[in-house]
């Protein structure tokens, strides 16, 4: 699986929405700040994540985005497959795809298996409450480190 930048950065979107969550509605331009993400590309990423159901925005004075959902209740597996789509490293283990070769004969197609139902495995137990904690003890341990 290779993650591009409309992965990370839409990750990195949810990870900034689950830091802020409970403090009302957070604007797209501290987001495009705080996440080093261009406000343009960040304005189609939310609209991705808004069809995805991870997002809602807010119009007016004090407007911005949401999570939809506790950031508990996002795992990384459905965000990464609503951005990326799907994470079969070869098409032909892909949900519901019937294998166009001999599969009696195919040697790698088991390990592909294998790997495909591991990384769905690992992703899915991953959070973006998960991401957001690990953000914080980061930003911590930065703020700690910080000398003059």
């Amino acid at each position: 699986m290779w993650l591009s930048r409309k992965g990370d950065y839409g990750v990195r979107a949810l990870i900034d929405l689950a830091l802020h969550d409970g403090e009302g509605p957070v604007q797209r331009a501290g987001i495009a700040d705080r996440q080093e993400i261009p406000e343009s590309y960040l304005d189609h990423l939310l609209a991705l994540l808004r069809r995805g159901g991870f997002v809602r925005s807010v119009r007016g004075p004090g407007g911005g985005h949401l999570l939809t959902r506790r950031p508990e209740e996002i795992c990384l597996l459905h965000v990464i497959e609503t951005l990326e789509g799907s994470v079969a490293p070869i098409s032909c283990i892909e949900d519901g795809e019937e294998c166009t070769h001999d599969c009696g004969l195919c040697a790698q197609r088991p390990v592909w298996e294998e790997i495909y139902e591991d990384m769905r495995r690992r992703l899915r137990a991953v959070s973006i409450a998960d991401l957001a904690e690990r953000a914080r003890v980061q930003q911590h341990a930065r703020a700690a480190n910080y000398s003059i």
